[in-house]
């Protein structure tokens, strides 16, 4: 495959072993297995991922404004925080917002954080440039990212649930996207799909000048693009991220199978990769004709 999907040692489809964080995971259960398991060994201290407001005190529901689908970022550091997080919310949650935080409140000393592709890009330039991160660069012991196409603001997620869907945003227990539609599922059972048409107007804008669809700068990135239902694919990608794949791998905490003889396989994943690539290449160019990001570049590319 070509430089759509950055540079790799190794790329799998995986899933978790554990049956209870199978139980409520988005796919496979890659990413809280892995902190889970890095967690127990000590390879992090605790772990930077997206929770809801749900669980804030100072933020009350309201019929029309239902907080599990409104992610905000929390640090956890036992199994039972991460389960409580898992499963994604597709609007934005910004995790990096909380490093600082969770070197100095919490004091950790080694931090995990999952993020789409624009927060790898993030960290890893804050880690070449640490302005206003003093000692806090070396703290991030594991980056985890996470495929993506696009993302959307609550107020967006609201809408297509509630407008678009006819259904309640509490009564909602998972939500994806998958093979061209908008996936909405609901706790008696039922299923919406919305076409991807639908959706591109509620999208955040600035996911229209990423080129990166599987967060290349990650140590380990994952999406469900290319695997088996139940299933995630899994690039290793850096040396940290190789040793931490390898330790879990021997300890008994992914089933894999090579990428090779699963469907749809790699060809999908770079397929969406190349588009995605393509569609806001294009979207850059086109600014360029009214003044706007003319000449701006994705240095990672």
């Amino acid at each position: 495959m070509g430089a759509e999907l950055g540079k790799y040692k190794q790329v799998v489809a995986a899933r978790s072993a554990d049956k209870e964080i199978l139980k409520g995971a988005q796919d496979g259960g890659i990413v809280t297995s892995l902190f889970a398991y890095a967690l127990d060994e000590g390879i992090i201290d605790g772990a930077i991922v997206a929770g809801s407001y749900e669980d804030d005190p100072n933020v009350e529901s309201t019929a029309s404004q239902n907080h599990h689908w409104r992610p905000k970022p929390v640090v956890v550091t036992t199994k039972a925080e991460l389960l409580a997080a898992r499963g994604t919310k597709y609007n934005i949650s910004p995790n990096v917002s909380l490093i600082k935080e969770a070197t100095r409140s919490y004091g950790l000393d080694k931090v995990g954080i999952v993020g789409t592709p624009c927060q790898m890009q993030a960290i890893r330039k804050g880690q070449l440039y640490p302005f206003g991160w003093r000692d806090v660069e070396s703290s991030i012991a594991l980056a985890v990212g996470i495929f993506c196409m696009e993302n959307f603001p609550y107020q967006s997620i609201l809408q297509l649930v509630e407008d678009h869907a006819a259904m309640k945003l509490e009564s909602v227990k998972k939500m994806e996207i998958g093979k061209g539609k908008f996936w909405v599922y609901g706790k008696r059972g039922q299923v919406v799909q919305l076409p991807l048409k639908v959706t591109h107007k509620y999208e955040q804008p600035g996911c229209h000048v990423c080129m990166d669809y599987v967060a290349n700068l990650a140590d380990i990135s994952t999406g469900s693009v290319g695997s088996p239902d139940g299933w995630s694919t899994v690039f290793v990608r850096s040396k940290i991220g190789d040793s931490v794949w390898a330790k879990a791998m021997a300890a008994g905490v992914f089933e894999t199978q090579p990428i090779e003889k699963v469907k749809p396989g790699l060809e999908l994943v770079s397929k969406l990769a190349n588009e995605k690539i393509t569609k806001n290449r294009n979207t850059l160019e086109a600014r360029k004709t009214f003044g706007v990001g003319k000449g701006l570049r994705n240095p990672f590319i």
